[in-house]
């Protein structure tokens, strides 16, 4: 059964068009969309309508302990002690309580203006380490939660072997992310039909070269290719400086070189935040056709740096957004934090405008929209034919958006709305999933959210 939104305003992904009117068939995937048309009783959109932004990047557990770091535990503190204290809160973790944490972080990412998630997930077995039962135990939480809330999902499983380049054996506050490559292969194909059941994508992530030797990081890519050729790869790399300068120690190479000169880095793959790397490596990484995963706000939150848009952007790099740990779930935020980025590395205005789309917010919005798709491995690029119908509302009545033009609305939206939201109703796949900017799971996911946190947190 076909389905219409007629939009006096849209973001197609050749900028935007009057009098719009989008169809979709009963699968969710768009199957015409006419500019300069008429609604033909179609329902109307209470605002511009945008395409959804996928997340590119995603540990949910995190989102449970956000707020919970931000204190002075050492004389200098940086990502490697705030990683100590995530490893502290990942021990006490449970299935129930990971399913509920990602439900209400999915209602909170649809809310937010996230269509689909990419979920970089490496919590796989008990506290001590021992496997589940049932291998699948955690990663099937995982997609429960999406398919409650509605959100469509890339589930990427960590290989994690290493606690530092030189195959340093891990740490004890690792045990639960320790996986052989065989076993992780064969957790994939454990996955595969409850992953095809709910039109997910499978794919994989292995850690980071720190945490996957050389020969695992070739043995994984190519079982993972053998089952699905076109499976996404996502890796964080050169994240850090301090990973920086042990993987040149190590292997004479800085990370992001050595990985293109070892591993087929090609439009499978993502890198995450790639935020440490030479001209040389911008150019070379940029031309592989790999996505570039900037988590603008995470970043900021560990002290990671800033990643050079504008050098990538010269070489014809794609990219996409991420939350990551969640110390912020909205795709506008990430935007903005994205741009403010780069103006105060660069003293700059407008760095992210291009000369197509003038507007920043429009021009981030299409490339983030794009890069996204590509590094989830789905067809959610945009509001074209054959795309699913990932669709967001803006609220027109919004007083940051209220009687702008639709690009304005939009530059609102991500600069000027002020934490308060400016989105009115969120379409997944055809389905309706959001209105009047709620969630009908919202209260209810809420109240899980807190008492898993709480039962997490508390004191043995």
């Amino acid at each position: 059964m076909t389905q219409q939104l007629f939009a006096t305003d849209a973001l197609l992904p050749t900028g935007w068009a009057r009098n719009v009117l989008i169809t979709w068939d009963g699968a969710g995937r768009i199957t015409d969309v006419t500019a300069n048309a008429q609604h033909n009783h179609a329902a109307v959109a209470p605002g511009p309508v945008l395409p959804g932004m996928p997340n590119l990047h995603s540990h949910a557990f995190q989102r449970a302990f956000v707020g919970l770091t931000e204190y002075r535990g050492e004389s200098q503190d940086s990502f490697w002690s705030w990683r100590n204290l995530m490893y502290r809160f990942a021990a006490r973790i449970t299935p129930e309580s990971l399913e509920a944490i990602a439900t209400w972080l999915y209602v909170e990412m649809l809310e937010a203006g996230y269509t689909s998630v990419c979920e970089f997930h490496y919590v796989h077995h008990d506290h001590d380490g021992t496997p589940y039962a049932d291998d699948a135990t955690l990663s099937l939480a995982l997609l429960r939660a999406a398919q409650r809330a509605g959100i469509g999902i890339t589930l990427l499983p960590v290989l994690y072997q290493t606690s530092g380049f030189g195959a340093k054996p891990p740490r004890a506050d690792q045990a639960r992310f320790i996986r052989s490559t065989d076993n992780m292969l064969s957790l994939l194909e454990r996955l595969a039909p409850a992953a095809q059941a709910q039109g997910a994508v499978l794919g994989l992530a292995p850690h980071s070269l720190r945490a996957v030797p050389p020969d695992s990081l070739a043995a994984a890519v190519q079982g993972l290719t053998a089952l699905n050729a076109q499976a996404p790869i996502h890796i964080h790399i050169a994240e850090q400086t301090q990973e920086v300068d042990d993987c040149v120690a190590w292997s004479g190479q800085r990370p992001v070189q050595w990985l293109l000169e070892h591993a087929p880095v090609d439009e499978r793959w993502c890198l995450v935040h790639a935020t440490h790397m030479t001209p040389q490596e911008y150019q070379d990484a940029a031309r592989t056709g790999a996505v570039a995963g900037i988590c603008p706000t995470t970043e900021a939150n560990l002290g990671d740096g800033i990643f050079d848009m504008p050098l990538w952007l010269q070489h014809g790099g794609r990219w996409g957004v991420g939350s990551d740990s969640h110390a912020c779930v909205n795709a506008a935020e990430e935007l903005l934090m994205l741009e403010y980025g780069q103006r105060l590395s660069l003293r700059q205005r407008n760095v992210l405008a291009t000369a197509a789309q003038p507007e920043v917010a429009t021009a981030m919005t299409l490339q983030a929209v794009q890069g996204g798709a590509q590094a989830a491995g789905r067809a959610i690029g945009g509001l074209a034919v054959g795309e699913q119908a990932d669709l967001v509302v803006l609220d027109a009545q919004h007083v940051a958006l209220r009687d702008l033009p639709a690009p304005s609305m939009l530059s609102a939206h991500v600069f000027g709305s002020h934490r308060t939201s400016a989105i009115d109703s969120v379409w997944v796949g055809g389905q309706q999933r959001i209105a009047s900017g709620r969630h009908t799971l919202h209260d209810a996911a809420a109240h899980a959210f807190v008492a898993a946190r709480s039962a997490t947190i508390a004191p043995d």
